[in-house]
């Protein structure tokens, strides 16, 4: 399902490249379940890249694992790009990874609120030397859905910053 956006072949291409860079990745996600985790332990060698990861669902797994400050939570919400950006830096460190995506959202049917309406999904990837991107999506669909898109999403940008930072 959404192979367009992401798709078998774009993750062994990912996981080639990762391998042979001797690089590692690591997810926090939050609305996608772990369904990102899921998508890149699918392909056979992955544990030569993948350490790990962590469902940070709830606003205290996220203050307690990753580092997130109650804070960023209480003034940004746990859909935000300041906590996005604070969950990357806590899975990379937890992880020792060198690079990592991290997804909070609202995949719905409930939750939404005027300003971040169901499918509002937050994804940020960054790599060890601290450079990052953010980007604020607003995905249409079924929870599941908003979930597949999601996790294709951020496999997608990962797999283009990787791309671009290993070619430096």
């Amino acid at each position: 399902m959404y192979d367009e956006i992401f798709n078998t072949n774009d993750m062994i291409k990912l996981q080639t490249l990762l391998l042979n860079h001797k690089k590692t990745i690591t997810c926090a996600e939050s609305c996608t379940g772990g369904l990102v985790a899921s998508l890149i332990t699918e392909i056979s060698g992955s544990s030569n890249i993948f350490n790990g990861s962590i469902i940070s669902y709830s606003n205290e797994i996220k203050n307690q694992e990753l580092n997130v400050k109650i804070e960023t939570l209480e003034k940004y919400g746990a859909v935000s790009e300041q906590t996005v950006k604070e969950m990357l830096r806590g899975s990379l460190a937890k992880f020792k990874a060198n690079y990592s995506i991290a997804i909070s959202g609202i995949a719905g049917p409930t939750g939404g609120v005027k300003n971040k309406p169901v499918g509002t999904v937050v994804i940020g990837i960054m790599g060890d030397s601290e450079s990052f991107e953010i980007e604020t999506f607003h995905f249409k669909g079924t929870r599941k859905e908003v979930q597949n898109m999601a996790a294709k999403q951020s496999l997608k940008k990962i797999s283009n910053f990787v791309q671009k930072t290993l070619d430096k």
